[in-house]
């Protein structure tokens, strides 16, 4: 059997969180050239949770322990020391090179029950939970104390998943019966490194349908409503729906245009949204089914770089009921975030695509993380990631965002 002068030894240390106590504790190892081989730190509620694992020889283990044990005494901390095999340790480095997922759930509120259930289905997978972290600010106590309407916990997770389709089938489905949002990604390189954002506008990024505000003033509201209900479901092919629709509104004056575009209802959170994307620098699109013209108005109010929508013919101040150029419908869209991710020279990997109807999903499909945000039934069963509990402000969570960093950026447009 081969024989070892050095041991691995863990310690944990727990009790009040102070300034300077990790300092104090890895000097005691520094002054004994101790080799750290990992090290971990979490706090909760002015708690602290250390883990050290390192390396020492046989002839200083004692004394080592003799002195944290000595410090941690006058610290007022607890301290545990586990000795570790040399076969546990190699069973854990094998591990680490395991694939990493993060889970993130996000809602007005996470409860023990949403947060079980997550976890049930994570360790009937055969995955080990290595961290876990708050994303959102601290919640009030009592309702209606200064709101933080949202809550977001993160679950980074190794290994390799039994079955993954099923696995992320269970958690969206499990996001439904318990009223929170989820998101299962891959931890790569690219997932870190996202540059370029693309949005639907209509339900997406404003809370309504323009074309359904137009018909309205067409005095058409209720013909066109219906046919942009039938097409978000995918009852009608985007193109039929929308000529009809477009047909409709034959004789509008232009005017009203300008009238809707300024009384748009923004979705919420729209504004802390594209404050983060834009101090970060992601390049951010709409890709819409509606109209330039609005696309525009957004692209002016927020600084967007790029809209790609549709242009509706004028003759005489009117509309004629016609449009102009090719229709941007879901195959379109999909074909212009790989162009603009070209044009960015971006890996499709590093893009993102947010939508709600059913000429988002070959989009959503194709983008490094899909999301669904509050779509129709459809459009969420065939979704990997959705949102329907809050705003599109939730899009930076699933990007890994805290609240501490999204204060510091938020800078009104």
């Amino acid at each position: 059997m081969e024989q070892h002068n050095f041991e691995l030894i863990l310690i944990n240390i727990t009790g009040e969180d102070r300034p300077g106590l990790t300092s104090v504790l890895t000097e005691i190892l520094g002054r004994h050239d101790a080799s750290i081989l990992d090290i971990g730190q979490s706090d909760i509620h002015n708690t602290l949770s250390l883990g050290i694992l390192f390396k020492t020889t046989s002839e200083k283990s004692g004394s080592i322990m003799k002195e944290l044990l000595f410090k941690a005494g006058e610290m007022n901390v607890s301290i545990r020391f586990t000795p570790v095999t040399f076969e546990a340790y190699n069973n854990w480095v094998a591990l680490s090179g395991k694939h990493r997922w993060i889970i993130t759930i996000l809602g007005r509120r996470i409860t023990a029950k949403q947060i079980a259930a997550v976890t049930r289905v994570v360790a009937h997978q055969g995955l080990n939970i290595d961290a876990i972290q708050r994303l959102t600010g601290r919640m009030p106590l009592h309702e209606g104390e200064e709101a933080m309407d949202k809550s977001c916990i993160e679950f980074s997770v190794r290994g390799t998943p039994a079955d993954k389709a099923m696995m992320q089938k269970e958690l969206m489905e499990l996001s439904c019966t318990l009223d929170f949002d989820v998101s299962m990604q891959e931890d790569t390189i690219f997932r870190r490194s996202r540059r370029l954002i693309c949005f639907d506008m209509d339900s997406t990024l404003i809370e309504t349908e323009v074309i359904d505000e137009l018909a309205i003033k067409a005095g058409v509201g209720d013909e066109v409503k219906a046919i942009t209900e039938a097409a978000m479901r995918g009852e009608i092919d985007f193109k039929e729906s929308f000529e009809q629709r477009v047909a409709l509104l034959k004789g509008l004056d232009v005017s009203v245009m300008r009238e809707i575009a300024e009384n748009l209802p923004m979705s919420e959170g729209i504004e802390r949204l594209m404050t983060v994307l834009k101090s970060t620098g992601y390049k951010i699109s709409i890709l819409s089914g509606g109209f330039t013209y609005f696309g525009n108005y957004l692209k002016h109010k927020f600084g967007i770089d790029y809209v790609y929508a549709n242009d509706l013919e004028v003759e005489d101040g009117k509309l004629t009921g016609r449009y102009l150029g090719d229709i941007v419908d879901g195959k379109r869209k999909a074909e212009l975030l790989r162009l603009i991710a070209q044009v960015e020279n971006v890996d499709i990997a590093q893009t993102i695509a947010v939508g709600d109807g059913a000429n988002d999903l070959p989009m959503l499909s194709i983008a490094g993380l899909g999301i669904a945000y509050h779509a129709k039934p459809k459009v969420k069963a065939d979704a990997k990631q959705s949102i329907s509990t809050i705003g599109i402000d939730g899009v930076l969570y699933f990007m890994g965002f805290k609240d501490s960093y999204i204060a510091a950026s938020n800078n009104q447009f």
